[in-house]
């Protein structure tokens, strides 16, 4: 079964303006359009780092109590914090590579092929 989210806790945390810490946090795998649409927003063609800021503030779905969580949270994040979420991305979107989940036909277990493995040993 996909995984879609995955829960996380910021090295940090973010502090608001009432002094109010948040450290645990979801994280959603990015859709084509999460990747596609912040391409269109005016900061990103004045600067293109700003599309890290837009594309994490659509696949945090929570930080804390907040929900959504804007752009302007994202920003105010601490470095370490920014830069953990951006390994998180990297890292629960990267591509399976060349493992398929499958099936025995004769018994009904289910486990991960290498494919790799398989075209090697072929």
């Amino acid at each position: 079964m996909l995984q879609i989210e995955f829960a996380f806790t910021l090295p940090c945390g973010y502090l608001d303006e009432h002094g109010a810490l948040y450290t645990q946090g979801v994280m959603r795998r990015a859709t084509a359009l999460d990747e596609i649409e912040p391409l269109k927003d005016a900061r990103v063609r004045e600067n293109e780092a700003y599309f890290s800021i837009l594309l994490l503030s659509r696949v945090v779905s929570q930080l804390g109590e907040l929900r959504p969580v804007p752009p302007s949270v994202i920003e105010a994040l601490f470095a370490p914090d920014f830069e953990y979420l951006q390994e998180l991305y990297t890292h629960i979107n990267e591509p399976a590579g060349n493992e398929i989940e499958t099936q025995c036909p004769r018994c009904g277990l289910q486990f991960a092929l290498d494919l790799t493995e398989a075209n090697d040993s072929a």
